[in-house]
């Protein structure tokens, strides 16, 4: 499970439980420069150093291991899977890849507002408590977002450069070859993440000409790995594990059905 920005291993201390419950051998990394020492190397601390240390893990976990991300951490999934063998991938309010497009005025705006705010490529990002609070962390009580914001940590610059202004980034940081991803995906946005819309995700999703299922979580917003409800979003992965990991031949029929949950 790989978490997403501002966060660490700990992000998914709720949604793991489901999965260990049933068997599953879960490992929640935590990003480079993300353990909460403050260092400015996170600042040039690019995608491609997340992904390559958690390559770096994969022999640990089997062949062909399934990947769970969040947010920044379901890109960096994205990524892997383009590059290694993966038997699964589960995207949860997942950062688009390279070349898609943002579908809402939020979004653009927001890639605005950081583009001048000066060269924020070359430094550490700091977490921003109004900014979680309105909308990452808006469905949790405020005391739990409170603590859950206590325990946000310095974002790099750089890896938010090469997700949120693709379109500059030269080196194509955020790319992903979607043809290259051959496992079963699943792609799941909150209906009130305005962070990583559901219109976006969608557009991630179909991508995947047919590999991937979207869905639309009803009553969540950007954290659905820990906001009230989690415990039916992680019956849904499971769920969907079931399915894909017994009969991955019944998958095509469904992806190509893009989704909404209801």
């Amino acid at each position: 499970m790989i978490h997403g920005a501002f966060c660490g291993g700990w992000a998914f201390e709720r949604f793991r439980q489901p999965f260990e419950a049933r068997g599953y051998d879960v490992r929640t990394p935590t990003l480079r420069h993300h353990e909460g020492e403050g260092s400015a190397a996170v600042g040039r601390t690019g995608l491609a150093d997340y992904v390559g240390d958690l390559e770096a893990m994969l022999p640990e976990l089997g062949q062909a291991p399934i990947l769970v991300g969040h947010s920044l951490g379901g890109l960096l999934a994205q990524m892997i899977a383009a590059r290694r063998p993966v038997r699964a991938v589960i995207l949860i309010a997942p950062s688009a890849p390279w070349g898609v497009m943002p579908t809402t005025l939020f979004e653009v705006a927001s890639a605005q507002a950081l583009f001048l705010a000066g060269d924020y490529w070359n430094r550490a990002l700091e977490p921003d408590y109004g900014i979680a609070a309105a909308h990452a962390l808006d469905k949790l009580s405020r005391a739990e977002r409170q603590s859950v914001f206590d325990r946000f940590v310095s974002e790099s610059g750089l890896a938010t450069f090469e997700i949120v202004h693709w379109a500059l980034d030269v080196r194509q940081g955020s790319c992903v070859r979607a043809r290259n991803v051959t496992c079963p995906i699943l792609c799941l946005a909150g209906r009130e993440d305005r962070i990583n819309p559901p219109s976006t995700t969608r557009r991630v999703a179909e991508r995947y000409d047919g590999r991937a299922i979207f869905e639309e979580l009803s009553g969540h917003s950007h954290w659905p790995i820990g906001e009230p409800g989690w415990e039916s979003v992680a019956e849904r992965a499971l769920s969907w594990l079931d399915r894909v990991l017994d009969e991955p031949q019944e998958l095509p029929d469904e992806a190509r059905r893009v989704q909404s949950s209801r």
